[in-house]
């Protein structure tokens, strides 16, 4: 019973608790508060029994019958787990953030319950046991996450949102129909390791290869892959810990995730290269790798360069997964989590800028290190971690991508790798640089807000921790413990070894 029901209890941690909190008017912040962190808290032992549970070999799955043989499955694997042990931790960490970020603020309690809500549509992602059940929970996201967007009520925010849903709603779409299509060849699409394709008939090749191309369209909308990328900038009107949200774990890694499982899980890495199709899927990451970088370097808004720095970094996913070895595999796997734990990072610090100082543009930011260390030195780790100092965690992860692409006979793989670097340094070292050793420019100079002062620790503490993270996830490695390790548990499934 256990076995079955904990998938279930663990998505319902999140879910029962943002209805919950719809009801809770919004003078009653203590329970509020109360009530997103403990359930925080219990989402994360949940996680860790599953984590426990899978390592010593135990199954866990829910499955519940709907209509024409599709099924709402729920099931924990070790990539499943990579990805929701990602979701619980930074759960817990940007409610703690959003705290005091949202403090004496209106309509809170609408806030928190579409938060705790994009959560747990993102928990049904990443335990989802097949492609019908992604679907539901990919499109649950885009509802829930649509509130986020455009909560600031302004005109901004609600065209950002009408972008938004422009675009998420058509991916879907177009996910829809590549599923409806597949399903009619192969039947139940469960994932499963080395995929479910590989002995359909050879007169289905060309449309599974079409079909291929719909789902990596409907999963690179989200996963902001090039041409499908536009809405995530305007994206950053929303409130710095949505921002966060949709960078570090939620929207942007849901479409990467998608496209891990239906390479691996649907077609299996050998028929997808026997098919061709990886070669496309690798130009496309490399692409959007290469323009992501170019656009945040004319960027003076500091949200819209870290936005274009996500378009640039989340296809790194895409190309170790594309990349033909198990050691890229390794280094995209654990970009996962290490993206998403310098990305959240990044974020914080930018909301505490707006919020301490109203910063918001990196010609603002002359000397601002003096006045907010902590927040700069979280700063100063996580985009170092991006451009691939050793030996923090981007490092680990671009180490392996390097390595993979050797392996796999790919060496222009390295060229991308070496300009997204060098592209990194461009646009993040400036800011560094500037925050500590130039002039303090006058906006460097104002004092502090009293809305800062007031709500201050909530506020720091969460990009503290984060970006010690960071350094714990590079330095530690080598621990069986790290997501590292995790990545090449996954990869021996995978590949067989």
């Amino acid at each position: 019973m256990m076995s079955s029901m904990l998938p279930l209890i663990t998505f319902l941690t999140s879910f029962l608790t943002g209805i919950a909190i719809f009801f809770i008017p919004d003078g009653r912040d203590y329970l509020r508060n109360f009530l997103n962190l403990f359930n925080a808290g219990v989402k994360i032992i949940l996680v860790g029994m599953l984590l426990i549970g899978t390592f010593n070999g135990a199954s866990f799955e829910f499955r519940f019958p709907l209509f024409l043989g599709f099924d709402i499955s729920l099931t924990a694997d070790k990539l499943s787990l990579l990805f929701v042990g990602l979701s619980a931790l930074l759960w817990f960490v940007t409610t703690l953030y959003a705290i005091g970020y949202l403090k004496d603020t209106a309509n809170q309690s609408r806030f928190f319950g579409f938060f705790s809500l994009c959560v747990s549509a993102t928990t049904g992602i990443a335990l989802a046991g097949n492609l019908f059940t992604l679907l539901v929970f990919y499109e649950f996201l885009t509802l829930s996450t649509y509130p986020l967007v455009v909560h600031k009520g302004s005109d901004e925010a609600i065209k950002a949102g009408r972008v938004y849903l422009g675009y998420t709603l058509l991916g879907g779409s177009v996910l829809l129909l590549g599923m409806v299509w597949l399903s009619s060849l192969a039947g139940s699409a469960d994932f499963t390791q080395g995929g479910i394709l590989s002995g359909i008939d050879a007169q289905f090749h060309s449309q599974l290869f079409v079909i291929f191309y719909f789902l990596i369209i409907g999963f690179g909308v989200k996963a902001a892959l090039v041409p499908l990328h536009g809405w995530l900038p305007k994206a950053m009107v929303a409130p710095a810990p949505v921002s966060a949200l949709l960078h570090a774990v939620a929207v942007v890694k849901a479409g990467a995730f998608g496209i891990v499982r239906v390479v691996y899980d649907i077609y299996g890495i050998e028929f997808a290269h026997q098919l061709g199709l990886l070669r496309g899927l690798a130009i496309l990451a490399a692409i959007t790798i290469v323009y992501g970088s170019i656009r945040a370097l004319f960027q003076d808004d500091l949200k819209r360069r870290l936005a274009y720095s996500t378009v640039s970094q989340v296809s790194y996913i895409a190309l170790g997964v594309a990349t033909l070895s198990p050691i890229a595999t390794i280094g995209g796997m654990v970009h996962l989590v290490h993206q998403g734990i310098m990305k959240i990072t990044l974020f914080f610090c930018a909301g505490n800028l707006a919020e301490a100082m109203n910063i918001k543009r990196i010609s603002q930011m002359n000397g601002i290190g003096r006045q907010m260390p902590l927040t700069m030195g979280a700063f100063t780790v996580a985009a170092l971690g991006m451009i691939g100092i050793p030996p923090l965690a981007g490092f680990m992860s671009k180490w392996y991508l390097g390595l993979g692409a050797l392996d796999a006979g790919q060496p222009w793989i390295i060229g991308i790798l070496l300009t997204s670097s060098v592209l990194n340094a461009a646009y993040f070292l400036p800011i560094i640089y500037a925050a500590w050793f130039a002039e303090p420019c006058e906006e460097a100079q104002q004092p502090l807000t009293d809305r800062w002062n007031q709500h201050r620790s909530l506020m720091i503490w969460p990009p503290v921790f984060t970006a010690l993270m960071t350094i714990i996830m590079g330095v530690c490695a080598g621990s069986p413990y790290s997501p590292l390790a995790w990545a090449k548990l996954i990869t021996l499934g995978e590949y067989g070894h």
